[in-house]
This record gives C-alpha cells, structure tokens and sequence, in this order.
C-alpha cells in the first residue's frame, strides 16, 4: 500500500491535534521550548606525576575537542584560554590528567598480540566556572594489537566523551559570568 504525501500529513495533523486535546499545556510547552545547552571549554592536559610526551598530551586534547564536537552534545566546544568563554554564563570546564602512561611498542604488537601494548589512564572532571565538579571519572585507552601508540589519545578521548554522554548534566541555570 502506497500512502500519498496528503494522507501522511492529515495523520500528522490528526496526531498533533490528539496530543493537544490529551497533553496538559505546561507538557506541550516544555516539549516545544528549545532546552538550553551547556557550553563546554576544554583545559590542557595535565601531564600529573607522569612522565608523558608532549606529542600524547597534545594528541589527547585535540582528540577530546574532536570527539566532544562530534556529540553536539553542548552548544559550543572550547579551547583553554578561548577569550569567548568569559562571556558565556552557561559553561563547563573539563580538567583531564594523566594518571599513568605506558608507551608500548608498534613492532611488538604486529609480531604478538600479547606484549607491546600502549595503556593510558586519565582522570577527568567535568566542573563548573565555580569549581563545582558534576562529573569525574577515571578513564582508559589503550592499544592492545594493530595501529599506532597515538591511537590510545583517540581512545582515551572517545572514552572520555562517551561517560560525559551517558551522565545526565544538570540544567543550565542563569548565572552571571565571572569577569
């Protein structure tokens, strides 16, 4: 059965009207309203008591920039130091350290799968401009068998992303900035 475009939108309109008739107007209101969305700012990495490279420190921030983008989970990603960010009243800042690092080897792992591996550990909060942590979490990334050392930032940082996309954030409340 072949439906035209005229009966799928006299179904919409039956719907829409159905919902109004049944739905309390603060529900409708709410569901129609543009909820309001955190921003975020990204601070540099901090390397901790671990001795880490620069070029994995730099490789995780850039990766975290990318993968909280991606989510379009919060209205705008920031860099640190971004001067867009004092004027924002609805902003959260992700601190990340290294926690620990070992740096594996590329050629152990294509010859074994059981030695060679890259691990990371990092610990993330997910704070408030008032220092008010919301999230924290220890993560992972590692690179166990094929691709490249700076393949574990990439994994540390989709970790990273994917518990900040899975804890519910608090609404965004009208706070003032600080200047």
């Amino acid at each position: 059965m072949k439906l035209s475009k005229k009966s799928i939108l006299t179904a919409l309109t039956a719907v829409t009207l159905i919902n109004r008739a049944v739905l309390p107007s603060h529900v409708l209101a709410a569901s129609n309203s543009v909820a309001r969305q955190w921003s975020v700012q990204v601070d540099k990495i901090a390397p901790g008591d671990v001795n880490i490279g620069p070029a994995f420190r730099i490789a995780i921030y850039e990766n975290l920039l990318e993968e909280l983008t991606k989510t379009k989970q919060f209205k705008q990603v920031l860099r640190d130091g971004d001067r867009n960010a004092n004027g924002l009243p609805d902003l959260l800042i992700l601190n990340t350290t290294v926690q620990s690092f070992s740096e594996g080897s590329e050629t152990r792992r294509a010859v074994t799968t059981i030695s060679g591996a890259t691990k990371l550990k990092v610990r993330s909060q997910l704070c408030t401009r008032k220092g008010h942590v919301i999230l924290e979490r220890e993560l992972h990334g590692n690179v166990r068998f094929f691709g490249d050392n700076l393949r574990a930032t990439h994994n540390v940082a989709r970790n990273v992303t994917n518990a900040i996309k899975q804890s519910p954030l608090p609404e965004p409340m009208d706070s003032v900035p600080q200047q």
